[in-house]
């Protein structure tokens, strides 16, 4: 009777001690389960980062000394490792080329500065910064933003977002919308000034576009060659040019699925602006010229 008690103790014990070894075996497997899962996510993130495809903003600078802000330049770079910056000095008579190089020891290879040898106005300054990043042949996107950052650097993800959710799309245009959610600061006679070129531009050309000239744009880098290829007929209103360019380039119908008008979340007029009077009173020659030659 007592052995068969020792044997009920000795059976009891061996059914616990084979239930623990099932579990660490169990547990065994599941930790090699989650660890090999870890492993394929780490594998495809690492996939992931380095499929992942570059983006060059293009900031054309001309007497940008005062009003440069460096601090901002570097943290966009650092905190997006597939980020560069081509900044274009457009023979700029103050210490902007010498900011620039500033910047560009301490932001290292992802910051780019190109000068140019007298001022050319922004469409030429833009036009040269985007050929020389896409000689380098190192970017899926090219784009441009003004140097006083109006528009915050932030905002380039909405662009790229919306050309990467479509193959089809060519060129994102950051757009001046004021709505709820958003945060857009801009003066009332800037933005019905805005709307009369915008509804001049819509006419002339049969774009359906409400904000042509935000100084946002992100582009995929197959289209540097023919947006940017021949220079601009005028010097401020390049942004309604390349739309023009782009339809020549792709026909009507592919044209109204490659551009998008993307609102931005957040926009603030900034001092300082090189628009002039004599710029504005320009406007209708401007787009007649750009229209004579569409």
């Amino acid at each position: 009777e007592a052995r068969s008690t020792d044997v009920g103790h000795r059976d009891l014990d061996g059914r616990q001690r084979g239930s623990h070894a099932l579990q660490w075996r169990s547990s065994s497997r599941r930790t090699r389960v989650d660890g090999n899962r870890e492993e394929r996510v780490a594998a495809a993130r690492a996939v992931e980062l380095r499929h992942m495809r570059e983006v060059c903003l293009i900031v054309p600078c001309y007497n940008e000394e005062g009003r440069l802000r460096r601090e901002t330049f570097l943290e966009f770079v650092r905190a997006r490792p597939q980020a560069s910056l081509c900044l274009v000095d457009d023979g700029s008579s103050d210490g902007t080329l010498k900011a620039l190089e500033a910047l560009r020891v301490e932001g290292g290879t992802r910051i780019i500065v190109q000068t140019l040898s007298k001022n050319s106005g922004k469409a030429e300054a833009v036009r040269q910064g985007v050929l020389y990043a896409a000689s380098l042949e190192r970017y899926g996107f090219l784009g441009y933003w003004d140097a006083d950052l109006s528009t915050p650097l932030s905002q380039v993800d909405l662009l790229l977002a919306a050309l990467e959710a479509d193959p089809k799309r060519m060129l994102a245009l950051g757009s001046r919308v004021k709505r709820l959610g958003s945060d857009i600061d801009r003066r009332a006679t800037r933005h019905y000034l805005g709307r009369v070129f915008s509804t001049m531009a819509s006419q002339l050309f049969d774009l359906p576009v409400y904000d042509s000239q935000c100084g946002a744009k992100l582009f995929r880098s197959q289209m540097a060659g023919p947006l940017f290829g021949g220079p601009f007929v005028t010097k401020w209103l390049f942004d309604v040019e390349l739309l023009v360019r782009l339809r020549r380039h792709l026909g009507q119908s592919e044209f109204l699925d490659a551009a998008i008008e993307v609102p931005l979340t957040a926009w603030k007029e900034m001092g300082g602006s090189k628009l002039r009077l004599s710029h504005m009173l320009r406007v209708p020659i401007d787009l007649l010229r750009i229209r004579s030659r569409g």
